[in-house]
């Protein structure tokens, strides 16, 4: 029966309730996740353009550092032309060259010698970094060699001195026919000894004997052996260095000329060269050293030996 007088509310779908607020809820929630994957989409896209920026700009930045650096080094390295009075202390001094005399030598050493006491005037030094100096007038390259022994001395002087008159060791050579040794010029002075003291030789003493000897003087080899090397030697000019059968080794320095070669077989009294002022000299004069090894540094008084050998010098 229906009741009178009574107003009755009409009732709200749950399910449609139920959908409207899910749909609200929906569209609410979707906004942010469509937003964070536009953004998130937008970071994955403007990343890789910023790392090529980064690259281009890093090689750029090593480009220049390394063109200052080739140019600073450019600006650094010269050529420094040896003049009479020069010795190598005083030009790695004056030039600044950092280590001294010592790594001057080193980074010159094949344009040297292996007397880094006898430099000439011309010769080309590279100062600042190592490379290969060059002398004017250079004939040949010589053959590797030991490195002579570190000595420490005061002052590397610029040449070896003129010869002079030695009043205490002026006899002439002489040969001696039974031993097949024989002195290695002909009639010559001795006017520069042995161990003569001075600034002028960078172990602190001359390493061998000067003989008096007129340029185209013949030398020859004082005993019977095998040429070890012959050619140019930086401040010995022109050089011949044997090994004798005794085990010892003669050098013969400031040749004008050779007439020898490596791994030839000689006797006493044969011809090996004409005498001169090759190298790092003064004057004309046959510069002899006898040594206990091939190289610098390994020397004996030569006048003793030639004498133990029956020499009368």
């Amino acid at each position: 029966m229906p009741g009178k007088g009574k107003h009755r509310r009409p009732r709200t779908n749950p399910i449609t309730r139920g959908f409207v607020a899910a749909g609200t809820g929906g569209a609410a929630i979707a906004i942010p996740l469509i937003g964070a994957t536009g953004a998130h989409a937008a970071e994955q896209t403007a990343a890789p353009s910023v790392a090529p920026e980064r690259a281009v700009s890093a090689a750029h930045t090593a480009a220049v550092a390394q063109t200052a650096q080739q140019a600073a080094t450019a600006k650094t390295v010269k050529t420094y032309s040896v003049t009479a009075g020069d010795y190598l202390a005083k030009i790695a001094e004056t030039q600044k060259v950092s280590g001294g005399w010592q790594k001057l030598y080193a980074d010159n050493r094949e344009a040297v010698g292996d007397n880094p006491s006898l430099i000439h005037p011309g010769l080309k030094l590279t100062i600042g970094a190592k490379a290969k100096a060059s002398s004017e007038g250079k004939a040949e390259a010589t053959p590797k060699k030991a490195a002579p022994k570190k000595t420490a001395p005061a002052k590397p002087a610029p040449a070896e001195p003129a010869p002079q008159a030695d009043t205490t060791a002026n006899e002439p050579a002489a040969q001696s026919a039974d031993s097949g040794y024989t002195a290695p010029v002909d009639g010559a002075a001795v006017t520069t000894p042995y161990r003569a003291a001075g600034g002028s030789w960078a172990s602190g003493y001359h390493t061998g004997v000067d003989f008096a000897a007129a340029s185209g003087t013949t030398v020859k080899s004082v005993g019977p052996g095998t040429v070890v090397s012959a050619g140019w030697a930086g401040s010995y000019g022109n050089e011949v260095v044997i090994k004798h059968d005794d085990g010892q080794y003669s050098q013969y320095g400031h040749l004008s000329s050779l007439s020898v070669s490596a791994g030839q077989r000689v006797a006493g009294g044969d011809q090996i060269g004409l005498s001169g002022s090759t190298g790092n000299s003064t004057g004309p004069h046959l510069h002899f050293e006898i040594r206990t090894g091939p190289s610098y540094g390994s020397d004996v008084d030569p006048l003793a030996y030639l004498r133990e050998h029956g020499v009368s010098i």
